[in-house]
């Protein structure tokens, strides 16, 4: 797939790809909302969870407030101590079910020993990235990480690839992005000039279909392990 060299650089997507993140967010919300609804929020836990919600896919779900803006909708006023046990509660249980795929420290040790240099492009906040490497303790394997709060556009915009190239002096021609969605790590790559891998991904026999059509550099592998097969 790729040439490798000095210029050469695999890039990773985080959620999804290094770590699992099945069930991941909607867990750790939900123990927060049922400890705020115990603790005085008045509503039921579906009510109180519905609203929340619907307040993530307003402001969208790296908006650092969803719990400010729960206990002001639902009393008419900010709850100090019910969004503190809303917060404590959800980062929690995100680091208790925080873990990498099993086999996603072997392959990033497999990269290394070829020689290959690691970055992250992520959609998300730079530090909230930075963390989630950190408590996996796989920060180390990584010389950057490139996110669309850094850059101010998200994946599969191509100034966040430009960007991350730069930042790594990577040719494209020579570097692959690994993630999980088609259009944002798959598409986005190729739009860069970048060949990429698909790993636990949704992707239908259409989408296969599509980039076989159109002799699209993505190669479609069951799991973060299979990546010594095409690298």
């Amino acid at each position: 797939m790729i040439n490798h060299n000095d210029d050469s650089v695999v890039f990773f997507d985080i959620d999804g790809t290094l770590l699992d993140t099945s069930n991941f967010a909607e867990t750790a919300r939900k123990a927060a909302i049922g400890l705020m609804v115990d603790n005085g929020l008045p509503l039921d836990k579906d009510e109180a969870y519905g609203v929340l919600k619907t307040i993530i896919r307003e402001k969208g779900s790296n908006y650092n407030q969803h719990f400010n803006i729960l206990t002001k909708v639902v009393l008419g006023h900010e709850d100090p101590m019910l969004v503190a046990l809303g917060m404590v509660t959800y980062h929690n249980v995100k680091i208790a079910l925080l873990r990498p795929f099993a086999e996603t420290i072997d392959t990033l040790i497999y990269l290394k020993s070829q020689g290959y240099r690691l970055a992250v492009i992520s959609n998300g906040i730079t530090i909230k990235q930075w963390e989630k490497l950190v408590r996996l303790n796989v920060y180390s394997f990584f010389d950057a990480v490139i996110t669309s709060e850094e850059v101010g556009v998200e994946k599969p915009h191509k100034l966040i690839y430009d960007v991350a190239l730069r930042k790594m002096n990577g040719n494209p021609e020579k570097s692959v992005m690994i993630g999980n969605k088609l259009k944002e790590d798959g598409l986005g790559a190729v739009n860069a000039g970048m060949s990429a891998i698909l790993v636990n991904s949704d992707v239908t026999e259409e989408d296969r279909e599509y980039i076989k059509k159109n002799n699209l550099d993505i190669k479609i592998i069951s799991n973060i392990g299979d990546v010594d097969t095409v690298l």
